[in-house]
């Protein structure tokens, strides 16, 4: 329901040194605040204009913290604070040219060394400055990524410079943390078939192959792995080995696009380009590869420059424009996201993708009508591909479309046919949420079982089904047995764990209601429906005072238009007495309660990790 990112690993990050830089100034108001997006603002001097840019900074408005930054240098040109925190924002940009001029000058400046120099060695290596490029790269680095991603950079480069031998030992050679081969066997192998020897490229890709439990470690670095081996397969007329390869890669990741586009693409006896051949390529998956690794919440300016760096070198690349779209949009940087899907080639097999994540981009700017019409033409393009009616399903969700979004459904499942697969338990579940949401609970019900026969432990309709009986006054022991099992399956999902304290509370069962709504509360504490539901069960077992607290805790977490004058008039008069009865309507039918269930049209579509394979949410069915 909500948009989450699990990460692989941790590690500290050369580049946070930029989240400290100028820490103290960040409490101090923003002079730039009350100008609007045409204006300059009326500066008072150096002051002024970097505490403007450290503000628009930390608001993720790169292009007025650039601004902000550059009005500071004419105050003072040599203040190294705003010269720093002006290159990474132009980096984080993509001004990579402009980004570089500045980096010359901070090379040794040790707080910023090591993303100035490693910005200086992708110059080079797109000058084919090989030789100066290893020059610039540190291989004794005490940072675990940082290391491993210079010697990766510096055996490209001397890969560049006709010494690939070395290179490829050096690469064998490289030993470190528990994570590192992942990396290494992919990129020995990317560098051996460049240098035309297959056997070896194919002996370290299927290492990793083989190897999916190390391979969790960086999901999409695994599965390049698995589409640079089934490429070669099939571009030695091992069809037969390049499916079973894709199988792997599959089994890894059910439904990831990029498979299925390279599965048709060999089915049809096609010969994939090999993914990697030059000196800038390489270096440019060096950057790819452990920017997506990296690719969580918290290092969203480390992975952006890493994926700036890498599209500087590869400027083609769909799954580098791809990935960086999705960053943008989790940034809110929408338009920017928008630019970068358009960039992906028409001839990619990425391109549909990116089409997708295109019209989910202009329904998050609230562009609904536009989202609409580009991902109708995207189902009529291809009535086949089901990640088309995944999308435009959810964007239909948002405008509250249930008529539109059930026969949408409908239409996928008529296109899935009468065998559907575990992979299509999604679309029977949107249907079920646009069918009760139409109140035609019957049919509803029908899309719920049936979304559990071919998942049968999916923890989502476990609760949604389970929740809706519970709410309904019917099948109560086996709706509260499936929200049970849901928690067990998602002991740490704030949402159904609320969705379990609510079903006591629906039932009168107040004390029990507490207990599970104050575990809610813990995992998501700025829900404000879960807010407003632990603030009900409070009064309801007599504990007044924090109900009016938790209910003022949910006015504080901006509510939902129809919740808030709820939790108003609650906060006014408290709970009627007869609060806590089983709303039916006159006919028995349902009427809404205020669960957090899962919303129509989300489960499935979830885009902030959509080259995440290890999520397997690219779009696909499953």
């Amino acid at each position: 329901m909500r948009r989450h990112m699990t990460a692989r690993f941790a590690a500290s990050l050369a580049l946070g040194v930029f989240l400290s830089i100028g820490g103290a100034t960040e409490t101090l108001v923003n002079p730039a605040a009350a100008a609007t997006e045409d204006e300059q603002p009326n500066f008072l001097g150096f002051a002024g204009a970097f505490l403007a840019g450290r503000t628009a900074d930390l608001d993720n408005d790169t292009s007025h913290a650039i601004e902000y930054y550059r009005k500071a240098l004419e105050f003072d040109a040599e203040n190294t604070d705003v010269k720093q925190r002006l290159m990474v924002a132009l980096f984080t940009d993509g001004r990579f040219t402009e980004g570089a001029a500045l980096a010359r000058g901070l090379k040794d400046d040790p707080a910023v060394a090591q993303v100035s120099r490693l910005a200086l060695a992708v110059e080079a290596t797109t000058m084919r400055e090989y030789r100066k490029a290893g020059t610039l790269l540190d291989l004794e680095d005490s940072n675990p990524i940082d290391r491993l991603l210079n010697t990766l950079l510096k055996a490209w480069a001397d890969f560049g410079d006709g010494k690939g031998e070395a290179a490829l030992k050096s690469i064998l050679a490289l030993d470190g943390s528990p994570w590192y081969p992942v990396f290494t066997r992919y990129h020995a192998g990317a560098m051996a078939l460049a240098m035309g020897k297959k056997a070896e490229a194919r002996a370290h890709f299927k290492e990793l192959v083989a190897d999916p439990q190390g391979g969790a470690a960086a999901p999409d670095t695994y599965i390049r792995t698995v589409m640079a081996l089934a490429s070669l397969e099939a571009r030695d007329g091992n069809k037969r080995a390049a499916l079973d390869t894709l199988a792997a890669g599959e089994e890894f990741s059910p439904g990831y696009a990029p498979l299925a586009a390279l599965r048709q693409v060999i089915m049809t006896d096609g010969k994939p380009e090999p993914g990697v051949k030059t000196a800038q390529q390489g270096a440019a998956a060096v950057l790819f590869t452990l920017g997506s690794a990296l690719n969580r919440e918290g290092a969203e300016e480390t992975v952006a420059v890493y994926l700036q760096f890498a599209r500087a070198l590869d400027p083609n690349n769909a799954a580098t424009l791809v990935i960086l779209g999705s960053l943008k949009e989790r940034l809110r940087k929408i338009d920017d996201a928008i630019a970068l899907y358009s960039e992906v080639p028409e001839n990619s097999p990425m391109r549909r993708v990116s089409e997708l994540q295109l019209g989910l981009a202009l329904a998050d700017e609230g562009r609904n009508a536009e989202a609409k019409d580009h991902l109708k033409a995207l189902i009529a393009s291809d009535p086949k591909d089901i990640r088309s009616y995944l999308a435009y399903g959810s964007v239909l969700s948002q405008d509250k479309d249930y008529a539109e979004m059930a026969l949408n459904y409908e239409t996928a499942i008529a296109v899935v046919g009468p065998t559907p697969t575990r992979n299509d338990w999604n679309l029977f579940f949107q249907a079920g949420i646009a069918q009760e949401r139409l109140k035609q609970w019957p049919r509803a019900e029908l899309h719920f079982k049936r979304a559990l026969e071919l998942f049968p432990d999916q923890p989502q309709v476990m609760n949604y089904l389970g929740y809706s009986w519970i709410d309904m006054n019917m099948n109560l022991k086996e709706g509260m047995d499936l929200i049970r099992a849901a928690v067990d399956l998602r002991p740490n999902d704030g949402y159904i764990v609320d969705s379990l304290g609510w079903a006591h509370y629906r039932l009168g069962q107040y004390d029990d209601a507490v207990r599970e709504l104050e575990r809610a509360v813990e995992l998501k504490p700025a829900d404000p429906t879960i807010n407003d539901h632990l603030g009900d069960a409070y009064w309801r077992v007599g504990r007044t005072l924090e109900a009016t607290f938790q209910w003022n805790r949910a006015l504080a977490n901006e509510p939902s238009d129809e919740l808030k004058p709820q939790i108003e008039q609650k906060l006014r008069d408290g709970l009627p007495t007869d609060a806590g009865a089983m709303p039916t309507t006159a006919e028995g039918g349902l009427k809404d309660s205020g669960a957090v269930v899962p919303e129509a049209g989300t489960a499935g579509t979830d885009k902030k990790s959509d080259l995440a394979p290890e999520n397997g949410k690219l779009l696909q069915q499953g």
